[in-house]
């Protein structure tokens, strides 16, 4: 069975870039991202819908 890899959003409060993260469940909450356009560590994540994306058929 494979590990479960969600992807997270995050906005950096210094300068406003909104990017995407993909993280183990395991991992997620240990340490925030830095932004990748500006480098800050202010980063806090944004909430969205949840959807799971599965290999069954409903």
């Amino acid at each position: 069975m494979g590990v479960l890899m969600p992807t997270y959003e995050y906005r950096c409060r210094d300068c406003h870039n909104v990017f995407d993260r993909t993280e183990p469940l395991a991992e997620h909450g240990h340490r925030r991202p830095e932004c990748p356009k500006c480098k800050s560590k202010k980063v806090e994540q944004v909430f969205t819908p949840f959807f799971a994306k599965t290999s069954h058929k409903s």
